[in-house]
């Protein structure tokens, strides 16, 4: 039967109508719910764009720690149509993600983390399978010795063959950018995959270099836009690109896995990769269902490993680097406490209680270098009344790092680097409760340990072999602290040289 013209238009006309009814209701009870329930303060948000003509999204962790100067440690935003409520400052922060680790212990998977990870692997997973794919990971990668003398001994030998790197370059001027990042990617490739590459692996270089930009890519203003904008994504061009590296990449790791269930043992597991086919196959025997132990679990926590683990420690690396010399001073103290607390001989892990103004300069670095400003979006479980705001459940939630890394009320002099933040006035190493590069609560980072222990005796053992400096004609002051945003963020693009001491 064919609708009439003028059928067609009445039913036009009613469901126009029924949609106004219905925008006018939501108003209403939006209204209502607002003055019943006290909500966070804000700034003014424009239909459609929210707050987002306020924002600058290069360096969108600056615009919202001043927005907290004027509206409070808990605060509403709307990137869009999506209401956000931040969390500023150390206090707020640990009330939060420590106090109350449940009802903000959910990931907000945002369009953008839905494109990466389906859903599935370690870190932009919720409920049982984030419970159980952290709690494989944690106990597997602990097995196969992070945090621990095995895992001492393989960085150790990774210091050798960066040092090795450094010093073909003679003393000359170069980007170590690249290479920290092999180095970095290395360790967690013996524990994830059981094996180290060579720094000139072409396909070891390539997958690194995905990570890495992608890695910047999500923090491009396009792609956050996207993520605001959803149906935008085919039509933008670094989504396009971001998601060509992360199936590439995908494809790689497939390869690899794919190499490793043909040559499995389940009596010699010799990475995470063959325990988690091993735990899979024994699940499969006992005709157990609904298992998270599958191919698409097993992919993406691969993934997550390997990006996590390749890309904070390398930045952190990159930050202590030109800190040391952009701060000449502050290197030569450094390398003082090295030679005459451990001399020659290979620094070890033990080493790091004799050595507090070292401890001291890598602690600042962190916490001055700021590489992940803006964790990734939680969510709340339940309604909540946290500060005397109500939150509703699966109210997406940000914390901000950098409004705790520089909280004024926490550090003497946040915006200053000044490795006096951890030492006493005797010159003895001490801890900061503001100190978080790694966040807190249950989604703390799972590899805190290994990249500690990374950060720790990459630096020294390079300190203990090369005095850094700007390229010549470049002067201290010179050198540019301005960050490369994305998702961590990176020092600018630069050049130094790796002199030796001996």
């Amino acid at each position: 039967m064919i609708m009439t013209e003028d059928l067609f238009q009445s039913l036009t006309s009613v469901s126009l109508l029924v949609v106004v009814i219905l925008l006018v209701v939501q108003l209403l009870y939006c209204s209502f719910s607002s003055k019943q329930q006290r909500e966070p303060p804000g700034p003014k948000a424009l239909p459609l764009f929210g707050n987002l003509l306020q924002l600058d999204l290069k360096r969108l962790d600056i615009s919202l720690l001043n927005l907290s100067k004027t509206y409070g440690s808990v605060f509403t935003v709307y990137f869009g149509l999506k209401k956000v409520v931040v969390l500023a400052g150390y206090k707020t922060f640990k009330q939060a993600l420590v106090s109350h680790a449940e009802e903000f212990g959910e990931r907000d998977i945002t369009p953008l983390f839905h494109d990466l990870n389906k859903g599935y692997g370690i870190v932009f997973s919720n409920g049982n399978r984030w419970k159980e794919m952290r709690r494989f990971a944690l106990s597997t990668l602990r097995d196969f010795g992070m945090g621990k003398s095995l895992t001492e001994e393989s960085i150790i030998e990774e210091c050798h063959q960066l040092i090795k790197n450094f010093e073909q370059h003679q003393g000359k001027a170069f980007n170590n950018s690249h290479i920290l990042a092999y180095a970095a990617s290395n360790i967690i490739s013996a524990l994830v995959f059981g094996k180290r590459f060579e720094y000139t692996d072409p396909v070891f270089q390539t997958m690194v270099e995905r990570d890495r930009e992608t890695m910047h890519l999500i923090g491009s203003a396009s792609v956050q836009i996207h993520n605001m904008l959803p149906w935008l994504g085919p039509l933008i061009k670094n989504w396009r690109h971001m998601m060509k590296n992360v199936d590439e990449n995908k494809e790689e790791l497939k390869h690899i896995i794919a190499d490793r269930k043909e040559s499995l043992n389940p009596e010699l597991c010799r990475c995470f990769i063959d325990s988690f086919l091993t735990h899979k196959l024994k699940l499969e025997e006992s005709e157990i269902r609904d298992s998270q132990y599958h191919d698409e679990n097993l992919i993406y926590s691969v993934m997550n490993l390997f990006a996590g683990g390749t890309d904070t420690t390398a930045n952190t690396l990159g930050w202590c680097l030109l800190f040391m010399a952009k701060y000449p001073h502050v290197q030569d103290q450094v390398q003082e406490e090295l030679s005459r607390v451990i001399g020659s001989r290979q620094v070890r892990v033990e080493d790091r209680k004799y050595l507090p103004y070292t401890d001291a300069v890598i602690h600042e670095s962190q916490r001055f270098a700021n590489i992940a400003p803006l964790i990734a979006c939680h969510r709340t479980t339940q309604d909540i009344t946290f500060q005397g705001y109500f939150l509703k459940k699966g109210t997406p939630i940000l914390p901000l790092l950098t409004s705790v890394l520089f909280d004024e009320s926490e550090w003497e002099s946040p915006n200053t680097f000044n490795p006096s933040h951890f030492l006493d006035k005797e010159g003895k190493f001490i801890r900061r409760d503001a100190f978080l590069p790694f966040s807190a609560g249950r989604r703390v980072c799972l590899g805190e340990s290994l990249a500690r222990m990374e950060i720790f005796l990459f630096l020294t053992s390079l300190l203990q072999r090369f005095h850094f400096s700007p390229p010549p004609g470049v002067t201290e002051d010179e050198l540019d602290l301005t960050p490369v945003a994305g998702f961590t963020f990176c020092p600018s693009p630069h050049e130094l040289c790796a002199v030796s001491r001996h």
